[in-house]
């Protein structure tokens, strides 16, 4: 497995960004019973996890998407860190709304980006996929083209791959639940026994725990 994806999930249980409790389940803002929730955002508080993230994010938008010309980030959560990446490659940045605002010019698309320029966009989590592929949308019809999405984490649902692949656009993560997982087990932050439970869950995330 990638050994970033090992140390970056290293990061984040270390920072408790991610916590698993396959015995006391989350109960999600969805309605979803979860053994596992991730906080991305308290890398922001850590000045060398907050470069990490930074730096590596910038690696995986030029090793990927060379050809990207603006940065555009998912807000909220990933406005912080789309800002990070454009300033460290010196590119134009914008960030999306999850919708228009309803007062002033009733913008979705903040920022200023050139009609047909090449953008990736930075997200901070991935679950379904819906929320981001909004934003893509808004972005294509602000008149830009989306190269690509680089994202901190995913789950790694199906439903998120296809959603994608559909929508076709590539997605590049630093890290994902399957390396949360064998991390996890290796440091023994779950009990190997949960496991399994943890790999069911991923299976069908909205009838699991009922």
């Amino acid at each position: 497995m990638d050994a970033i994806k090992k140390l970056f999930a290293q990061k984040l249980m270390d920072i408790k960004a991610i916590k698993l409790q396959p015995e006391e389940p989350f109960t999600w803002a969805s309605g979803w019973k979860s053994p596992i929730y991730t906080d991305n955002r308290k890398t922001l508080g850590y000045a060398d996890v907050r470069s990490f993230v930074k730096l590596e994010l910038c690696h995986l938008v030029q090793q990927c998407f060379p050809e990207a010309e603006a940065v555009a980030g998912v807000a909220t959560g990933a406005i912080a860190q789309g800002a990070l990446v454009a300033d460290e490659l010196g590119l134009p940045y914008a960030y999306v709304r999850p919708k228009p605002k309803d007062h002033g010019m009733g913008n979705q698309v903040e920022g200023e980006l050139r009609q047909g320029a090449k953008v990736v966009v930075v997200e901070d989590l991935i679950s379904t996929g819906g929320s981001s592929l909004k934003a893509v949308e808004a972005l294509r019809q602000y008149g830009v083209e989306v190269v690509g999405m680089v994202a901190s984490f995913t789950y790694g649902f199906p439903v998120a791959e296809q959603a994608f692949a559909e929508a076709g656009v590539r997605l590049v993560t630093l890290s994902d639940y399957n390396a949360v997982l064998e991390q996890a087990a290796e440091t023994g932050y779950i009990k190997a026994a949960d496991i399994e439970v943890l790999k069911e869950w991923r299976k069908d995330p909205s009838v699991w725990g009922k």
